[in-house]
């Protein structure tokens, strides 16, 4: 039996949450959601996912903060990490967050299902 790969998906909108999750379900990968980042590192800690999507702008604690604390987690640094935003800036953001990588919003399917399977084959 294959075991579907877990992704874990950050945002503050509902509707970018259900568009992920409808995607990614679609194509088999198992999905949880968060609306905040509080306790990130327990949220992520209860779920060990193999992939997380960051988003930049998150209520509480920021994307960046966020990010920042799951890399500096010893049991956690190894998910990859990938920062989305409809910033300009991404680049630089996820840079800062120190992300293994970005998408930018709005995204198409197509690009979300391509950096899935980048970061998850």
């Amino acid at each position: 039996m294959i075991v579907a790969k877990k992704v874990f998906v950050f945002d503050d909108n509902r509707d970018i949450l259900d568009l992920c999750t409808f995607i990614l379900e679609d194509a088999g990968y198992e999905i949880k959601t968060s609306e905040n980042a509080n306790n990130i590192e327990e949220q992520v800690a209860a779920y060990m996912p193999d992939l997380i999507f960051m988003d930049n702008w998150l209520p509480d604690l920021g994307g960046i903060q966020a990010t920042k604390a799951l890399k500096s987690h010893p049991d956690l640094k190894h998910i990859p990490v990938i920062y989305f935003s409809a910033n300009n800036d991404i680049s630089s953001l996820a840079d800062e967050a120190g992300a293994d990588s970005y998408l930018s919003k709005p995204f198409d399917i197509a690009a979300l299902e391509e950096i899935v399977k980048k970061h998850l084959s």
